[in-house]
């Protein structure tokens, strides 16, 4: 079996357990659900009980797929392949929050108490953790990494890009895990999310105005 084959029969398994688990309590939650939160915890969007298997293990099948096709519409030096691995790593770590969010919807149906913003933040994190661990083999490509017109016009800030990061993502990830395990304020992991997807932007721009005045684009 390839590794490939391995990474997919995974994500498969993630979604086959997450449509059991689904089923197995759905004869026990309403028939309209809280489906959304506010920044503050508070339900302020409601569905029925079936949009679940659509926003659960649909979704989760759909970016399998969309992961799948992406090699094929890669354009000529912007493939995938240099960095399969990594790749189909990524595409894991999104079924595996997918599940937990699923996880965190049919437990909020079934009436046990979650702090849904807290739950959610500190899925986020963790995402933030674990990407961060593989960010810098990230190749330059049109579909996953840090995609802003600086790091897809140029491979040197693309790379140095990544490296600050993984960085970013695996220090904002682990702080905004101890913020949310410690009970901090809202704002905190907040800006924890906020600056692991911000610094590296900034930095991209930065570090590509800086070799065009030095001439090295």
């Amino acid at each position: 079996m390839t590794i490939t084959q391995k990474y997919f029969l995974g994500a498969a398994a993630i979604i086959a357990a997450t449509l059991a688990g689904t089923l197995l309590v759905y004869s026990r939650l309403p028939n309209i659900m809280p489906m959304h939160w506010d920044a503050h915890g508070h339900v302020n969007g409601w569905g029925p009980k079936w949009s679940i298997f659509l926003f659960g293990p649909g979704i989760m099948l759909l970016m399998v797929l969309i992961f799948a096709a992406i090699p094929w519409l890669s354009p000529r030096q912007f493939e995938v392949e240099s960095f399969r691995r990594t790749y189909l790593y990524v595409m894991l770590v999104i079924v595996l929050l997918e599940a937990y969010i699923e996880l965190l919807i049919v437990l909020a149906g079934m009436g046990i108490g979650v702090d849904m913003t807290r739950a959610m933040m500190g899925g986020i994190c963790l995402m933030l953790t674990l990407m961060g661990n593989v960010l810098g083999r990230v190749k330059r490509n049109f579909f996953i990494g840090i995609r802003t017109p600086w790091t897809l016009a140029n491979e040197q800030v693309w790379n140095a890009t990544h490296r600050f990061g993984a960085a970013t993502f695996f220090g904002c990830g682990i702080a905004g895990l101890f913020f949310v395990a410690f009970n901090a304020p809202f704002w905190l992991p907040m800006i924890a999310i906020l600056g692991a997807g911000l610094a590296p932007v900034i930095y991209s721009l930065m570090l590509y105005k800086q070799l065009d005045r030095r001439g090295e684009l």
